[in-house]
């Protein structure tokens, strides 16, 4: 079953983050097609982003609650019948509507894939299983722009959502001899009050970023929500999220180290497909090959993580690994006036090298919560990571435009003027990077804690 349970989790981890970037060396042809400026055009990515983040906290308890196997295959077919659909869209708002449904599914299917992790492996396997997630949504991360470009000037542009779905038919195939029936005892479901006020306020907030003209109302509605939201739960019996999980220090620790790796990325790859042909001249293709040196980065440095957790600690590696990606973006604000691909290979590959190395985010955060909890905690966790790389594409998104804006005005020529507005954009990710590598060397050390699994005390085939 270990082995079914990798490549499941190989493949989940590859499509729900390749739907994050795809899109992104695609954009201008699909921009032509269906008449959408640079403000309209990110909510293509945003469609999909904001149900995924708003919805993961509910959709983790529910996975609990309704049991793996029939949230993943409902979560799957869905899935599939997005990317269907975005693929046959004729107009923007069929194919933002597409996403969402993408994006509803997504917050399904990855908690009920990550809390695989914490019932169908042992400590062991777990890391090797969190080490194979994290490759994969890191190659996705990077490839997606690759792909989507050749996908776009080669095929068309629809090709980018009918891609999904060979993953998911095989997903479908594998999924009833990988997950088990039924649910796991002592379960309950999670409060609709407190489902409402937390998906708000998670999507309220995350639109603010992407909405000038309404960000104070929305801003507002978001943070009264979300205040609601923390009443609730300090008084409630009937918690969304245990109080096991947000007592946890070190669960809360890597809550917070994803926000800030997914912050300093997520809107630095949207972009840079963008900023590859519309500052250096390349096309499609070319725009999003630059990123797999990333994904041929992560490949690389992964052997290396197991080593570097025995002698350092998951925390300190985390730490190490934020700062390596940091210093990559800041290698890239350093040559991005430079109008050519080359200078840019020493900062991607740093980027890549140092995200192989915040792997036991993830595995350090499961391996101290109860099994009963995984779906949860692994819904907290990808709505960490899934809400930062939503933030991070309106946040680098409205840095970007705004810079680029002023040089506009400025008679800066038009290349130039994104270029700048990169570069802005690369020196807040890069800062919002370091303050992980802070953190992450502040994280207490694991408190004893419910981490073992029935399934540790036999052989893991």
């Amino acid at each position: 079953m270990s082995r079914r349970t990798l490549v499941v989790l190989a493949l989940g981890a590859f499509v729900t983050t390749l739907d994050n970037t795809i899109v992104a060396a695609g954009a201008p042809s699909i921009a032509r097609d269906l008449g959408l400026d640079v403000g309209a055009l990110q909510w293509v990515a945003l469609g999909y982003m904001l149900p995924f983040a708003g919805l993961l906290p509910v959709a983790g308890a529910l996975v609990d609650r309704w049991g793996r196997r029939p949230a993943l295959t409902g979560a799957l077919l869905a899935f599939g019948f997005g990317a269907a659909a975005g693929g046959l869209a004729g107009s923007a708002w069929l194919l933002v509507a597409a996403r969402v449904l993408q994006g509803l599914a997504a917050a399904f299917l990855v908690p009920g894939l990550l809390s695989l992790l914490r019932t169908n492996l042992d400590a062991r396997g777990r890391t090797l299983g969190a080490a194979v997630w994290t490759a994969y949504l890191a190659a996705a991360l990077a490839l997606g722009p690759a792909l989507g470009g050749v996908l776009s000037e080669y095929c068309g542009w629809a090709w980018i959502f009918f891609v999904n779905l060979p993953f998911v038919a095989a997903m479908l195939v594998l999924l009833p001899s990988t997950v088990p029936p039924g649910r796991d005892a002592g379960t309950r479901a999670p409060p609709a009050s407190a489902m409402i006020l937390v998906t708000a306020s998670l999507v309220l907030l995350t639109t603010a970023l992407a909405e000038p003209r309404l960000r104070i109302p929305l801003l507002a509605a978001g943070t009264a929500f979300g205040v609601a939201f923390l009443v609730r739960e300090r008084r409630a019996a009937d918690r969304l999220v245990p109080s096991a999980l947000t007592g946890n220090r070190v669960f809360l620790g890597s809550l917070g180290l994803q926000l800030l790796w997914g912050l300093g990325i997520s809107g630095i790859f949207f972009f840079t497909p963008l900023l590859h042909q519309e500052f250096l001249g390349l096309g499609p293709v070319g725009a999003g090959l630059p990123l797999v040196l990333v994904a041929v980065a992560v490949v690389a440095a992964t052997p290396l993580v197991p080593a570097a957790v025995a002698r350092h600690g998951p925390l300190r590696t985390v730490a190490a690994g934020l700062a390596v990606v940091g210093a990559g973006l800041l290698a890239l604000a350093a040559v991005n006036h430079v109008p050519a691909p080359w200078p840019r290979v020493p900062g991607l590959v740093l980027i890549g090298a140092g995200s192989a190395f915040t792997v036991p985010m993830t595995s350090h955060a499961l391996d101290v919560v109860a099994e009963r909890y995984a779906g949860t905690a692994s819904g907290l966790l990808t709505a960490g990571r899934e809400l930062s790389s939503a933030l991070g594409v309106a946040l680098i998104g409205a840095v970007l435009t705004s810079v680029r804006a002023a040089r506009l005005e400025a008679g800066v020529p038009a290349g130039a003027a994104l270029a700048g507005g990169y570069t802005a954009g690369l020196l807040v990710a890069a800062g919002l990077t370091f303050a992980g590598a802070l953190l992450a060397v502040r994280v207490p050390g694991t408190r004893l804690a419910e981490t073992s699994s029935p399934r540790d005390k036999r052989a893991v085939p």
